[in-house]
């Protein structure tokens, strides 16, 4: 039986037989809602999920999808996501093992389980969007595919199409799809997602800890070859999740994650889980490593291998990749041939590996990769630091067309220092890194890397007892590290950049904020003025993620609850762990304290402590 909808007039807030709670009403169809019946009924072009909250209610969501059939025709399992658009790692069942003719019922399970089983997070989505969307009125920070450079707009227009930009324009168009969203931009300046291409998204529970920490410390306090030991597979979905949440806040739209969490199956799967729910768009690298006493290369494969099939991973904008740090300097080739094998079958989108050469010993460096033949290939490769580059390294960089992601904040803070990265920058992109220690914005790291920058190449000019007579590194430069470069490393012509065909990755600025307020060129006012704070929207793959300064991405507020309980726990182990002791040598390079810094008159330095 196919009833008509009910009016908004006799809509109830809450059915007293079903104990049923309204908490969702989509705004493009005048009559959308939900409307609770014992036999659970879809409605003519509507659509009802019933999702137990609790023992005593159940909360109702109004999948709102429109068609232009009479009646919904009975979907198969596998095109439920399309149907509903909802989350892409919901995991479904019939009501009564069948679908009871046109009267769809879904009932979801809420538990969260070792992360095969759906979370509740999951069941809070991103309110519905428009199929298209249309800024107009702003300032468009375009990208011109035959200039490799900037285009601005003023005044201009983006058009997206679901997960396109299929329209800028130097105006308001006169024809745009029905049922387009319009949001007016006038004042704002709108410019791509940034994408980061070295993170570690799993340790967000020790922010503020490592404060002061050095990279030998980090190795022996922070990383994959101690937390095993006291994490669980929740653990690592609520501090991965919250991770990303932090980074979409910040503009980020894609970020290249150096998995480092991949010790168990359900560890890994939990890292991966969190990425898709998210919404963000991860090149998720799985990372081969040995863990002694945990887990060996040679049991992971069947690991990875199963990550390919994870339910929900081929409809999201997250991407399986490889993460792997043993090319060199004594490589086990016949372990790099399988792990390639798996690359080639399983067709990853990314590579990635730690390069750390000169006195950190990890060497990984082209010329390792060369030597194997893997460096030119297909598949990108991104070489993370890669700080002690040598000039071979780089030319085999350009002739291979692999990147460096360069980090900043975190070569500055660890001591990986960049030595040659300023001579490389073509063929370079920018990452975070640990993002517990210091910013997780794009942002900040373009902004730091063009002034350190600056400041090299003028010192280059004053040791020589000359005077500089121009800037040697513009802000458009640093804006296309922080956006174009970033696809560029990851080779992938659709992204980085507002241009037709291009994918609807999009951050909207705030012009009127007090920290930007007055502002002429846009470029210069989101890289050198901007913050964070001042960002207003964010979509990625056309979907908004924030919108009117606060996130609205699916799951948000469930998982910000979660974290606080998960951090809370962690940081209560670790705080009661005593620093390691730093080894006499590492990599065959001896270990030394640099000379404190002294910032107090008289007796002492005001170094202080770690206030955790």
């Amino acid at each position: 039986m196919v009833q008509e909808p009910p009016t908004l007039s006799s809509m109830p807030k809450l059915c007293s037989w079903t104990r049923y709670v309204l908490i969702l009403m989509c705004a493009k169809l005048p009559q959308c809602c939900c409307w609770c019946h014992q036999d659970g009924i879809c409605y003519t072009n509507y659509a009802y999920i019933a999702v137990p909250c609790s023992a005593e209610e159940h909360i109702i969501r109004c999948a709102a999808q429109h068609t232009a059939e009479r009646r919904l025709v009975r979907p198969r399992a596998e095109r439920l996501e399309q149907l509903f658009d909802i989350s892409r790692n919901l995991k479904v069942k019939y009501e009564g093992n069948s679908w009871a003719g046109d009267d769809i019922l879904l009932s979801l399970s809420t538990t969260m389980k070792p992360i095969n089983e759906l979370t509740i997070m999951s069941l809070f989505l991103t309110a519905a969007s428009a199929a298209s969307i249309l800024f107009k009125g702003g300032t468009v920070i375009a990208f011109n595919k035959q200039t490799q450079g900037l285009r601005v707009l003023r005044e201009g227009s983006v058009l997206v199409e679901n997960d396109r930009i299929t329209g800028v324009y130097d105006s308001t168009p006169t024809r745009i799809p029905p049922r387009t969203e319009i949001v007016d931009i006038a004042g704002k300046i709108i410019t791509p997602g940034f994408i980061d291409t070295h993170r570690h998204g799993w340790q967000t529970v020790f922010k503020t800890m490592a404060s002061n920490t050095s990279l030998l410390e980090f190795f022996g306090r922070y990383s994959s070859f101690v937390a095993p030991f006291f994490w669980n597979a929740t653990d690592i979905y609520d501090s991965q999740l919250a991770g990303l949440y932090e980074a979409l806040n910040a503009g980020v739209t894609t970020s290249l994650d150096h998995a480092t969490h991949t010790w168990s199956k359900d560890a890994a799967e939990a890292g991966l889980q969190a990425c898709i729910d998210s919404g963000a768009r991860v090149f998720w690298g799985f990372t081969f490593a040995n863990i002694t006493g945990l887990i060996t290369i040679e049991e992971l494969y069947p690991v990875f291998r199963n990550m390919a099939g994870k339910t929900g991973l081929r409809s999201s904008p997250t991407t399986l990749g490889i993460a792997y740090d043993g090319w060199g300097p004594n490589p086990n080739v016949g372990e790099i041939n399988k792990i390639m094998a798996l690359a080639r079958e399983l067709n990853v989108s990314v590579i990635t590996t730690h390069s750390l050469q000169g006195p950190w010993g990890f060497s990984n460096s082209p010329e390792d990769i060369h030597a194997l033949n893997y460096l030119n290939i297909s598949t990108p490769i991104v070489f993370s630091h890669a700080s002690f580059l040598t000039p071979t390294g780089a030319d085999l960089l350009r002739s291979t067309n692999q990147y460096v992601s360069i980090t900043p904040e975190s070569e500055m803070h660890y001591g990986q220092t960049h030595p040659v990265a300023y001579s490389i920058q073509d063929q370079a992109s920018l990452g975070i890194d640990t993002h517990i220690t210091f910013s997780t914005d794009i942002l900040t790291q373009a902004r730091i890397w063009l002034q350190q920058a600056r400041y090299e190449r003028y010192l280059d000019v004053l040791e020589q007892g000359k005077l500089p007579a121009s800037n040697p590194m513009s802000v458009e430069q640093a804006f296309l590290l922080a956006t174009r470069n970033g696809a560029l490393a990851l080779r992938r012509d659709d992204l980085g950049g507002i241009f037709v065909g291009g994918k609807a990755d999009l951050v909207v600025w705030d012009g009127d904020s007090p920290g930007m307020l007055g502002w002429v060129d846009p470029v210069a006012a989101v890289i050198l003025h901007a913050s964070v704070g001042d960002i207003d929207a964010v979509l990625v793959d056309g979907k908004w993620v924030k919108r009117g300064g606060k996130l609205v991405a699916r799951g948000w507020p469930e998982a910000r609850a979660r974290f606080l309980r998960t951090a809370k726990r962690l940081q209560g182990v670790w705080r009661g762990m005593p620093l390691p002791e730093a080894p006499a040598e590492f990599n065959g390079s001896p270990v030394v304290h640099p000379e404190r810094v002294d910032v107090v008159r008289g007796p002492g330095d005001g170094y202080g402590n770690v206030y955790i």
